[in-house]
């Protein structure tokens, strides 16, 4: 693995393409072990999809697209059910950045 830099991070599928996808993964299968997998599938192909992972001011942050929530269909889930696991999804992909490009956090 190289060492990460965030400069080479503003290009980051030419850069950390595979670091991404290993880190997408990763969270996936950590929250599809604790969750309804109907409700992780819906949430990682309707909203995930299209979420975009950035690095700003020495911080991972994941970008969703706009009104997440009307993005999943099929899935029957209430709001609040909804928005608290994609919340826990989003923190676990920053951890999975973190860690699968060994970058620190900031304190």
């Amino acid at each position: 693995m190289t060492e990460f830099d965030p400069e080479k991070f503003e290009d980051k599928y030419a850069n950390y393409f595979t670091e991404l996808q290993r880190a997408y993964k990763n969270a996936f299968s950590h929250m599809n072990d604790r969750h309804d997998s109907e409700l992780i599938h819906g949430i990682d192909q309707m909203v995930l999809n299209e979420s975009e992972p950035m690095y700003e001011d020495g911080a991972f942050r994941v970008e969703l697209p706009p009104n997440p929530r009307e993005r999943l269909q099929g899935v029957v889930v209430d709001d609040e059910t909804f928005e608290e696991t994609l919340a826990e999804y989003v923190e676990r992909i920053e951890t999975e950045l973190y860690r699968t490009l060994d970058a620190d956090r900031p304190a």
